[in-house]
């Protein structure tokens, strides 16, 4: 699967909450920020080309939703950011945290007590 740039994400990110939809749903989605309706359609049509999207006509309108689940393009991201940066290690992830303070030990006491607890079912 593609990476998608930051404004690609940005417009994955209404569609999914806004669940199938046309452009003007989306741009109403994405305020605080504000697109000319001629970017947002261009951004989606390549959103569909890389195969984010599918399209139903529908009068003389498209009507666009997510060919894949948010939850799925999280996983793949994530997976590709350890894979590239922590030489897929959730280990090396989870140390460079620590080391930089941006996860308490509060924090890292759940993370052990859900695998914990996974473990145990």
């Amino acid at each position: 699967m593609e990476q998608l740039t930051p404004h690609e994400e940005a417009v994955m990110i209404a569609i999914w909450k806004v669940g199938p939809g046309f452009v003007k749903d989306f741009m109403t989605a994405l305020y605080p920020v504000r697109l000319p309706y001629t970017t947002l359609a261009s951004t989606i049509k390549n959103l569909e080309k890389k195969g984010f999207l599918k399209s139903e006509r529908i009068a003389n309108a498209l009507r666009y939703s997510a060919k894949i689940r948010e939850s799925e393009y999280k996983k793949r991201s994530v997976n590709g950011m350890v894979n590239n940066f922590f030489s897929s290690s959730y280990k090396e992830l989870v140390t460079f945290f620590a080391k930089e303070n941006k996860i308490s030990k509060d924090e890292l006491k759940e993370i052990i007590n859900l695998i914990d607890n996974d473990e145990k079912q």
